[in-house]
C-alpha cells in the first residue's frame, strides 16, 4: 500500500494536468473589474454607497467585509442581476448596463447552489452544460478540478454540504471563464476542503484568469489573495495589493530585555533614535519598520543589554480591518 504522501502527489499531478487542458488566457492590460460611484439603495437602506475601485486582470482578488457589508449586492450588480441606483461599473471592459457583452466570459457561484437531488453530480453538470451550451467534455475536467471525480456517479442527495459547494464551483467553471466570481465559496467545507479550494483558486488565478472571491473570513483571504477590495457598511475601506496593506501591518518591533531592570534603558535608546513605543508587560512595542530590528539589537548590545526576544510585530488582516473601521464599528 502506497504512503499517503504518494497519493497526494498523484492527485496534485492530475489536477495540474487538468489545469493545463483549460484554454490559455491572455491577461492583457485591461481591467477585470472596476466601479465608479457604484451605489444601491433599497428604500432608506444604502446597501452600497459610492463604491469606486479598479482591479487588473489575472490572479485572485479578495472581496472582503463582514456579513451585511454589501458584498452580495455588489456582486449582483456586477452580474446584471440588479440595477444600480447610481454610478456605474465595468466587467472585463464592458459596462454592467449590457451584461450580455461579458456574461459568456464569466463563471459565477452565488449563495448555495441548487441541484436535482435525484441525479448524480455528473448528470447535474451534463444537464447544466447542455442548457448553457458548454462542451460536455468540460464535465469530467471540472469534476476532477474540484475533487469530485470519485463521487461523480453518486446522487447529489447523498452529498455533504461541502461537496455540494464544490459541485457549485464546478458549475461556475463549465464555461471555461476568463473571470470567476464566487460568493463565500468555502461555506460548509472542513479545514482540509478549505485548503483544497484555496489551492484551486490560486491555480486558476495563476493561469491568467481572474478570481473574484467574496468572503467574511479575512484570515482565508490573507492566505489566497493577490489583491483586495475591502468594504464596510457598503463603503470602500481599501482597494489595492494585499502586499501593500500587509507591509503596513508589520511596521512594529517587539523587544524584550533578558533582565527587566534594563527596560528603562532600552526604552531610552528607542526614544533617542526617534521612535515611538508602548510598554506591554516586560517588553516594549516600537513603531518602526521591521528592518530596524537589527539596528536596535546593535544599540542594545553597545549598552550591555541582552535581548530575550526581538521580532517584528505584525497585525493580522482582521486587526487591520478593525483598526481602519473602528470609528464606524463603535457607532
Amino acid at each position: 500500500m502506497r504512503p499517503r504522501a504518494d497519493k497526494l502527489t498523484i492527485r496534485k499531478t492530475i489536477k495540474d494536468e487538468v489545469m493545463d487542458k483549460l484554454s490559455p488566457v491572455n491577461v492583457g492590460d485591461g481591467t477585470a473589474l472596476s466601479a465608479s460611484g457604484l451605489t444601491k439603495t433599497f428604500g432608506k437602506l444604502k446597501a452600497v454607497e459610492d463604491l469606486t475601485f479598479e482591479m487588473p486582470r489575472g490572479g485572485v482578488i479578495g472581496f472582503v467585509g463582514p456579513n451585511g457589508a454589501g458584498k452580495s449586492t455588489t456582486i449582483r450588480m456586477l452580474l446584471g442581476l440588479i440595477k444600480p441606483t447610481g454610478g456605474n461599473a465595468e466587467v472585463l471592459g464592458h459596462g454592467i448596463c449590457t451584461p450580455s457583452a461579458y456574461l459568456n466570459k464569466v463563471g459565477a457561484l452565488i449563495e448555495s447552489p441548487v441541484f436535482y437531488p435525484g441525479l448524480s453530480g455528473s448528470s447535474n453538470l451534463r444537464a447544466l452544460a447542455k442548457l448553457g451550451g458548454f462542451p460536455l467534455e468540460q464535465v469530467p475536467l471540472v469534476l476532477e478540478m474540484v475533487g469530485l471525480s470519485s463521487r461523480a456517479g453518486d446522487k447529489v442527495a447523498n452529498y455533504s454540504l461541502g461537496m455540494k459547494q464544490r459541485l457549485g464551483i464546478a458549475v461556475s467553471l463549465l464555461p471555461d471563464p476568463e473571470l470567476l466570481i464566487l460568493d463565500e465559496p468555502t461555506n460548509g467545507l472542513d479545514p482540509a476542503g478549505i485548503v483544497e479550494i484555496r489551492n484551486l483558486l490560486r491555480q486558476i488565478g495563476s493561469s491568467g484568469r481572474t478570481v473574484f472571491v467574496s468572503t467574511h473570513l479575512l484570515s482565508e483571504v490573507e492566505a489566497e489573495a493577490d489583491r483586495l477590495v475591502m468594504i464596510h457598511n457598503g463603503r470602500l475601506v481599501f482597494a489595492g495589493e494585499l502586499a501593500d496593506i500587509m507591509q503596513k501591518a508589520c511596521e512594529a518591533v517587539y523587544a524584550a530585555p533578558e533582565n527587566t531592570v534594563d527596560l528603562p534603558l532600552l526604552s531610552g535608546l528607542v526614544s533617542e533614535a526617534g521612535h515611538l513605543f508602548r510598554q506591554e508587560g516586560d517588553a516594549i512595542i516600537i513603531t518602526a519598520p521591521k528592518e530596524w530590528s537589527s539596528e536596535l539589537n546593535r544599540l542594545a548590545m553597545s549598552k550591555g543589554i541582552n535581548l530575550r526576544e526581538l521580532r517584528p510585530q505584525c497585525e493580522s488582516l482582521e486587526d487591520i480591518f478593525l483598526s481602519m473601521t473602528r470609528g464606524e464599528v463603535a457607532k
